[in-house]
């Protein structure tokens, strides 16, 4: 009778044939030994002189019986000579190794069977004759598959598993079923799911094998949990489980694949034991996000460590007090890079240097958060208020500020060249090829450079996610009607770290790439937005997966370096994702007709100013600009004619005290040589030092041939640039306030009897003037 091709239920994890032999068990088995010797070898590989009518192939009926229902369940061409050749002699040397064995093939242990067919073609030619065919063990696996261990499949070694799984359950089935597969795969973008790729048959028909069944529709969740529990396939093809699971789980039969997660259980070494289970309740119940419970964890287990060395008796959180929390603050500002730390290899050069202001401000509000936390979950005494117990000082909290990371100019333009001129000989090539599509890799570099997003914001993007707009109303992204310098292009954010879902303008270009990408992506399914929960499609999605979010400063950043030939590091260190995010913030800001702050928190997508602080910062020459456009220098300072004696100087006189400056205040001349600190200067109250212009001794004075004009800087009080920018009101103040203050002559303004009202200092705007202006000693 004929074994049957489709697996069920009572045969999947055994054989009906192999159940049936153990009914034969002999008692003996030196009949069939001598009928194995007397036919010889010609007889049993059925060669010429071949006598089927032998008595002794009577005697070896039971033994003959399973082997002949295992070959008319074959699937192999009967007529082809290489074929029943190598059958008969898998026949033969199974008869004569039960001869040798003196017990019958279905009495053999797990190692008799795997000592026949060897783990691979050159060690089983080891252990058989020469005369077996070369297909002889793919027929002795195949018997050995039905009649044998259930694991021989794993245990053979090297075999192609696609031959045995169509030999033993059918060309058809085996290809209909791995067509299944395939379909799924070469959907969602897999470059295995092509049909030349032999990776995907393989894993495929040994979970056929393993599962005794050809049928998609039978691969359980438990089949996939026991092939990875008991290791059961080869290594070459162990990591393709995970997209046929999916690809399976997809079709509905099974469940997907569980998620490779890094283990949460961290090392808790030299920490106390009663602080580790303290931690860890903290740790399953903080509703915090996984990302910061772990980093927060880390800390909390350095603290442990410090503990121990220092305050032994506070390993119980209920223990702590007051002092024990100003120890742990006056620690943490004293500490180093690396100490009470377990992993140290990734800071490299950095151990033993002293803490940045903002970590130690993190090691102090993570304690301070757990006891806040414990204290509000009625877990913990409320012997000491943890913000005040355990607050940064002050001395840390002002080192602390805004300071964005802004990548060089130079750096920056040479990245977006790259980036603007990706090619494909650009990518980073693998053994079967460049791992993401071209298109693929330039959307995701173009949203890099120009969207200003963080890399998990990106990572996340939807589907759909550009936008076209016209003169506000929406158009499609291949619009032949409007040109692209003259369309909008809008980007929609999806709900991120510090806000929910938002809309902001970005260029064209990025938009390109985008629509680019849709148009060549695959179909995915839809995965779960682990922020919101929701079920959605990813733009940056491949072989049923997105992107991940460290891809970016992983794959995309060293391929523009490499194209562009920047350095790794800036002045500010490390060239990271984060780091585009404040360059283009800070571009913006400083741009010819730059953003608004109000206007960039909205684009950044921030919910408050202040955040938008620690991304943009004004350059060097944008506040420049601003101060000379401020004219501080201008505004404080005025200046006013002086005429210069020449002829007084040369003659001596100036030496004997006669005046040689004369200051223009447009009605008269001031001889005070010390003008500039007369506190009069401004409202003259016409003291002696005063020449009026309508004198004779004025006249004569702008006659002379060898005066020198020259400008002299006036240094102004707040009080005079008042009454100068502010009209007759401040003036009027000014020359109340000086009515009684002394001349250089010596009497007041009221002793001298000045109007209430005088004409003020003709001044001129230094701004204007700067390169007239002369000293005047």
């Amino acid at each position: 009778m004929p074994l049957p091709r489709s697996g069920g239920e009572a045969d999947r994890w055994g054989s009906p044939i192999r159940d049936q032999c153990y009914d034969r068990l002999p008692l003996m088995f030196a009949s069939e030994s001598r009928a194995i010797s007397e036919l010889g070898l010609s007889n049993l590989r059925r060669l010429g002189g071949f006598d089927a009518m032998s008595p002794s192939w009577e005697a070896l009926a039971r033994l003959l019986e399973p082997l002949e229902t295992i070959d008319a369940s074959f699937d192999v061409p009967s007529s082809t000579e290489p074929m029943a050749r190598s059958r008969a002699d898998a026949i033969a040397v199974l008869l004569l190794r039960c001869r040798d064995t003196g017990r019958p093939y279905w009495n053999w242990s797990s190692d008799e069977w795997g000592l026949l067919v060897g783990q691979s073609e050159t060690d089983f030619r080891r252990r058989v004759p020469g005369w077996a065919e070369r297909s002889t063990r793919s027929f002795l696996i195949a018997y050995a598959y039905h009649l044998g261990p259930v694991g021989i499949v794993t245990s053979a070694g090297r075999l192609n598993r696609a031959v045995l799984a169509a030999r033993v359950f059918g060309h058809d089935l085996v290809d209909q079923g791995v067509g299944h597969i395939r379909a799924v795969l070469s959907q969602w973008g897999y470059q295995y799911g092509r049909d030349d790729s032999k990776g995907i048959t393989s894993v495929v028909c040994q979970l056929f094998l393993i599962n005794r069944s050809p049928h998609v529709e039978d691969f359980t969740t438990a089949l996939f949990e026991r092939v990875r529990s008991e290791d059961l396939l080869t290594p070459g093809i162990r990591a393709l489980v995970y997209p046929v699971q999916r690809a399976v789980a997809f079709l509905g039969f099974c469940d997907g694949p569980p998620r490779v997660v890094t283990s949460s259980v961290m090392k808790t070494t030299d920490v106390p034991p009663v602080w580790g289970e303290w931690v860890e309740r903290w740790y399953n119940t903080s509703p915090l996000t996984p990302k910061v419970r772990r980093t927060y964890r880390a800390q909390l287990l350095m603290a442990g460590r410090w503990l121990v060395e220092r305050h032994p008796e506070a390993a119980d959180p209920r223990e702590w007090t007051r002092q024990v929390c100003a120890d742990w603050v006056a620690a943490v500002d004293r500490m180093q890079v690396g100490e009470y730390a377990v992993r140290t290899a990734s800071l490299g050069d950095r151990i033993g240097q002293p803490l940045g202001a903002s970590t130690k401000d993190g090691y102090i509000a993570t304690v301070r958060t757990f006891f806040r936390d414990c204290q509000e979950w009625e877990w913990l005494p409320l012997r000491f208020d943890p913000q005040r117990a355990l607050g940064t000082p002050r001395s840390i909290r002002d080192v602390i500020g805004p300071d964005p990371r802004v990548i060089s100019d130079d750096i920056w333009a040479k990245l977006l060249w790259a980036g603007l001129n990706l090619e494909s000989a650009d990518l980073f090539v693998s053994g079967s090829g460049h791992y993401y599509p071209m298109e693929l890799v330039r959307a995701i570099t173009m949203t890099w450079l120009f969207a200003g997003l963080r890399s998990n914001e990106i990572a996340r993007l939807r589907a759909g996610c550009i936008r076209w707009q016209h003169q506000g109303k929406p158009i499609p992204g291949d619009s032949q009607q409007v040109l692209a310098e003259d369309a909008v292009c809008l980007l929609d954010v999806p709900a991120h770290k510090t806000g929910t879902a938002f809309t902001k303008p970005v260029d064209p270009l990025l938009g390109q790439a985008i629509s680019a990408w849709q148009a060549v992506r695959p179909e995915q399914p839809k995965a779960a937005d682990r922020r919101t929960g929701e079920q959605v499609d990813f733009l940056f999605s491949i072989r049923a997966r997105a992107i991940s979010s460290t891809y970016i400063n992983g794959t995309i950043i060293p391929m523009l370096r490499q194209k562009a030939g920047v350095p790794a590091s800036d002045v500010r260190g490390v060239i990271t994702s984060h780091r585009a995010r404040s360059t283009i913030a800070s571009q913006l800001y400083n741009a010819k007709e730059p953003m608004t702050p109000f206007e960039l928190q909205a684009w950044l997508g921030h919910r408050s100013p202040e955040s938008t602080q620690h991304y943009a910062k004004i350059s060097p020459s944008t506040l420049t600009k601003a101060y000379k456009d401020a004219g501080y220098f201008a505004r404080n300072t005025r200046t006013i004619e002086v005429l210069v004696d020449r002829e007084a100087v040369a003659s001596g006189a100036a030496a004997a005290g006669e005046p040689w400056q004369h200051y223009d205040l447009g009605h008269g001349f001031c001889t005070y040589s010390f003008f500039e600190q007369c506190p009069h200067r401004m409202a003259c109250a016409r003291c002696d030092f005063y020449t009026p212009k309508q004198s004779s001794k004025g006249q004569l004075l702008e006659a002379k041939d060898n005066l020198q004009r020259m400008l002299a800087s006036i240094p102004l009080t707040d009080d005079e640039r008042d009454a100068v920018d502010d009209g007759q009101v401040a003036p009027d103040r000014l020359l109340d306030r000086l009515t009684d203050v002394p001349t250089p002559a010596g009497p007041t303004p009221r002793q001298i009897g000045a109007p209430a009202s005088a004409t003020f200092l003709p001044l001129i705007n230094a701004a204007g003037r700067t390169g007239d202006c002369g000293g005047c000693g």
